[in-house]
């Protein structure tokens, strides 16, 4: 994926958030011209300020020379314009899971749009899909999903409950703990959409699981999730890396 990046000259991806700029930092890393884009203008800053630390720790680790950093931020532009975007050579939309936004936002792009489903997060995972549906969302969100009935039902506490997962299959990281990474929102909408498409009562969402969102526990980003993250020190927060 990143060698189609590169040979892509200029690259629009809509969408600010963590996975719109992981996406424009691999493509800009990647050698393309890269226009993101976001309605929000504090969400650009964010963003704008969250590429730069996450080139910084790459160059850190000797992952990316100095000059490749320096590079890669100079490939990047910020702007909330759609019209910049007439002249991308590809547009990759990282925007909120809603499908009435989503198909606003490809009426007014009036170009075809191919459908890539990035890991997140997407510097670091390797995974590109363009099924629908996905196969990582129709295997994930199920067991994230059973995460929250285990925990709902009371089979086990929410650090056994990861704790097992990791133990027992070797994940790196539990699924009550990667929900909160994701953000609960994320995960309800995902499994809203399964539902529906796929037509299947396996992805209703469990109901702990819409009362967290309903409650604004989304997860890391807003410090609370399945897990409290506003107490832990820094050096002893969930690392992000998957």
């Amino acid at each position: 994926m990143t060698d189609y990046m590169a040979e892509s000259k200029v690259i629009g991806v809509v969408g600010a958030g963590q996975m719109g700029a992981g996406i424009a930092q691999l493509a800009a890393v990647s050698g393309a011209d890269v226009w993101l884009l976001d309605k929000d203008a504090g969400a650009l800053l964010t963003a704008k300020s969250s590429i730069s630390d996450s080139v910084q720790r790459f160059v850190s680790k000797g992952q990316l020379s100095k000059e490749g950093g320096i590079n890669a931020l100079s490939h990047l532009q910020y702007t909330s314009n759609l019209e910049d975007l007439r002249f991308a050579d590809i547009v990759i939309e990282a925007i909120v899971e809603s499908e009435d936004v989503k198909k606003k936002l490809f009426v007014e792009l009036d170009k075809m749009v191919i459908g890539m489903h990035f890991m997140n997060p997407p510097p670091i995972m390797k995974l590109v899909e363009d099924y629908a549906g996905f196969i990582v969302n129709r295997i994930l969100m199920p067991m994230i999903n059973e995460a929250f009935h285990a925990l709902y039902t009371g089979v086990a506490t929410k650090e056994d409950i990861d704790a097992g997962m990791k133990l027992g299959t070797n994940q790196p990281m539990g699924p009550l703990q990667l929900a909160d990474f994701i953000g609960l929102d994320v995960c309800l909408s995902i499994l809203k959409v399964l539902q529906n498409g796929l037509g299947d009562i396996k992805y209703a969402p469990c109901p702990l699981l819409v009362q967290y969102v309903d409650a604004g526990r989304l997860g890391r980003k807003r410090g609370i999730g399945v897990y409290n993250y506003r107490k832990l020190p820094k050096e002893l927060k969930p690392s992000p890396r998957l």
